[in-house]
């Protein structure tokens, strides 16, 4: 209780003024509402019920998503059953004494209707509807690619969660279902996102955090992390998956501007999204997320999120999507950047209803994810993060997988029912489209007969409309200016030609400055495209550059390019590497030594799959976290190195940081401890570090510290290979024990079998 005394980390949901004021002054609130009297009753009425009428007690407790509505949904969607649907509005569109919504507490004005034919059709309103972030992994492949086949055959859109996608769902199957997720979830570091990931879609969406646990990464428990789930995510079975929370790479909105930069240039034809979470201040950072160039922001409230979030997170952390909603638009309108921006919004939508209502309150785009999963199977037993769904909706496990029913004309048949619903709404409220209602909260009313506790509620916050000038619009009209028309890699594109089609050799020689940012994304993107993960052979594209580079040098590098740079570096070199190659000399004229000098900044390696890299000098922070299959050598690094690594191999001929290897679950790190103080460096939580005892270790250790000195003339590298059994004595080697010991097993079966077993 210590650390929270004072934090002042809460906000408050329906509290009179007057009670905080009181009693938690300087907490944040958007909803005044109940005083101390009520607050009394409150705990007299609970203290009292179970001892004079149990009964009473169980009618006060209220679900929307109760069995009875479960099945109705499941139901209605299977037998294409309008009629059930209207019966189950009347279930989940809350009456007001048993709102649980701030929704639910809302009403429409009486306005002039129109005929229903002059309407925007069912098929239009389903091209603004999207399928949450679930992932492959969380949900199982049958459901997660049931999912994506429904929204492509409507025009909508799906997405892929944080854990990759298998590259077989890119191309159509042989009955001409697309499988592929349309909408690619994405921080530098989130589990499987190669090149090729990168540019089979149409968004990309960076995910800030969840509603259901802000802040906080991706966990998928080892139970679920099959062979396959593995191979995806560029991990190894068994294990638990955590991605790092978002702050582990973005501390500010000019790093968040930059990764938006950085998939822009790999993927140009995609929208760039980031998914935000509804709490208060949010407007704040989404002001900054639309002059950082995003095209789309997310609100994403605290109703949802899989059986893997935290029960605290999932009670207690987020608001609702209405106050995060309300805010964003508000705080856009204010300056003047939303018509920069489409507005998204998600949190257990449930009908046609919710649609309306999110669009008058500002989103042009509606995300759905528990009740679409209801619509194929889910009965809500609430198993997920066990691996035990009846349903095989929410399981890795095979046998369980074999009951999955759900089809995508049934995920299409309930879509479908919520667009006809508002459309007939639409027409109620005289609107022919969802773009003319697009933040008309003056359409909206709080109900009058509000009693009991919520009689002193205060809505007016969600409801303020901005007296602004006709100059600013209130929805999305005018198209971000990503400026990525004039860089280097345009260039580059246009010289490599020969390769790109042809495969022929090709070597350029450039200057580049500080102001030249993600070089080589926009190039490997092309390369992806055409070639997918196989890429070029190695040097096909080789690029000598000589100064300065901008951030994210070398960022998402495909197998086939080079990168020599002759000077020094930014933050973020080699993010997401995928198989490219990147050198990083000091400039010929320079006088420091390497080995005592930074050539590069913070965060480099950041979620590299694949690729190698040889830097000789020191660089920054975060160093090769969520490394998950790249090859460095590196001279130096601060604090916090290899974080979350899963796979990989690194080697450190230097000094490190403090907190190396936290939460690293796969790879290999081989560390020279000169002066002996690594070890109270190393986080011994997660990982071993002892010293090198086996030839495969030893071969690949001095193999990879030769191809450091071939490739960059480095004098470190060069003293060790000559002494190279007085400096074994020095390395350790740093790795998770259930790495090593899956390790040492594949070793074992191919000395027996000559081939590697499937995990």
């Amino acid at each position: 209780m210590q650390s929270y005394n004072g934090a002042q980390i809460f906000q408050c949901i329906g509290l009179s003024e007057n009670v905080i004021n009181k009693y938690f002054p300087h907490t944040p609130t958007r909803i005044s509402g109940i005083e101390l009297e009520d607050i009394s009753n409150d705990v007299i009425q609970r203290h009292s019920s179970p001892y004079e009428n149990d009964s009473d007690l169980e009618k006060k407790t209220h679900h929307i998503l109760n069995p009875i509505v479960v099945k109705k949904l499941r139901k209605l969607s299977e037998n294409k059953d309008y009629t059930l649907y209207k019966d189950y509005c009347e279930d989940v569109n809350e009456k007001i004494d048993e709102a649980m919504t701030i929704r639910g507490l809302l009403k429409f004005k009486n306005r002039k209707s129109i005929p229903l034919e002059e309407v925007e059709s069912v098929q239009s309103i389903l091209k603004h509807f999207t399928i949450s972030g679930m992932s492959f992994g969380s949900l199982s492949k049958e459901a997660h690619e049931t999912i994506a086949i429904a929204m492509n055959k409507i025009g909508a859109t799906s997405n892929s969660g944080e854990g990759g996608e298998n590259s077989d769902r890119y191309k159509l199957r042989s009955n001409g279902d697309d499988s592929k997720s349309a909408v690619k979830q994405v921080a530098s570091a989130r589990f499987g996102v190669t090149t090729n990931y990168l540019v089979n879609c149409s968004e990309l969406q960076i995910k800030m955090a969840q509603g259901a646990k802000p802040g906080e990464g991706g966990h998928l428990p080892g139970s679920k992390v099959t062979d396959e789930i593995a191979r995806v995510r560029h991990s190894i079975p068994g294990i638990d998956l955590i991605s790092p929370p978002p702050h582990h790479d973005i501390y500010s909105i000019e790093d968040l501007a930059q990764l938006i930069f950085d998939l822009k240039n790999v993927n140009p034809t995609a929208r760039i999204g980031v998914k935000l979470v509804s709490e208060i201040g949010i407007g704040t950072v989404a002001a900054g997320v639309a002059k950082g160039h995003a095209d789309v922001i997310m609100v994403s409230g605290h109703d949802g999120g899989t059986g893997a979030s935290p029960i605290s997170s999932m009670k207690y952390v987020g608001l609702p999507w209405e106050l995060g909603l309300a805010e964003v638009q508000q705080t856009l309108l204010l300056n003047n950047l939303r018509s920069r921006v489409t507005v998204q919004v998600d949190g257990k939508l449930k009908s046609g209803r919710d649609v309306v209502i999110a669009a008058l309150l500002g989103a042009e785009e509606y995300g759905f994810a528990t009740t679409a999963l209801i619509s194929l199977g889910c009965i809500m037993c609430k198993q997920c993060n066990l691996n035990r769904c009846p349903a095989g909706i929410a399981t890795q496990d095979p046998e369980l997988r074999k009951k999955f029913k759900g089809t995508p004309e049934h995920l299409i048949n309930y879509l479908t029912f919520i667009a006809q619903e508002a459309r007939q709404l639409m027409a109620k409220l005289g609107f022919k489209s969802l773009n003319e209602m697009i933040g008309r909260v003056d359409v909206l009313d709080v109900e009058k007969q509000l009693e009991g506790k919520l009689k002193n509620l205060d809505l007016t916050q969600i409801l303020y409309r901005p007296e602004l000038p006709s100059s600013i619009i209130g929805k999305h009209v005018i198209a971000q200016d990503h400026k990525i028309n004039q860089v280097l890699d345009k260039k580059l594109i246009e010289m490599s030609k020969p390769a790109l089609e042809n495969g022929i050799k090709i070597v350029h020689a450039f200057n580049i400055k500080n102001t030249d940012r993600t070089v080589g994304a926009m190039l490997s993107g092309e390369i992806a495209r055409k070639y997918g993960n196989k890429g070029l052979p190695d040097n096909t594209i080789v690029i000598n550059l000589q100064g300065s580079a901008g951030q994210s040098f070398g960022a998402f590098l495909v197998k086939g390019v080079t990168l020599i740079l002759n000077g020094d570096a930014n933050d973020y070199v080699g993010k997401g590497l995928s198989g490219g190659k990147i050198v990083l000399i000091p400039h010929a004229n320079s006088s420091f030594d390497p080995k005592e000098n930074a050539i590069a900044g913070n965060t480099l390696l950041y979620g590299a799959t694949s690729g190698k890299a040889f830097i000789h000098g020191k660089v920054g922070q975060r160093f090769c976290v969520r490394n998950s299959g790249a090859e460095a050598v590196v001279e130096g690094i601060g604090n916090h190195g290899c974080e979350y690594m899963t796979g990989g191999t690194v080697v450190i001929l230097g000094p490190t940081g403090r907190n190396f290897g936290a939460g690293m679950s796969g790879g290999i790190a081989y560390v020279l401890d000169e002066k002996g103080d690594f070890i109270d460096k190393c986080n011994g939580k997660t990982v071993e570090a002892k010293p090198l005892n086996s030839s495969r270790d030893i071969n690949k250790l001095k193999d990879l510290i030769s191809e450091h000195y071939q490739c960059t003339n480095s004098e470190k590298a060069k003293d060790i290979l000559e002494n190279f059994e007085v400096y074994l004595k020095k390395f350790l080697k740093v790795t998770s024990p259930i790495y090593e010991k899956q390790l040492n097993l594949k070793e074992l079966v191919q000395v027996n079998n000559n081939s590697y077993p499937s995990f």
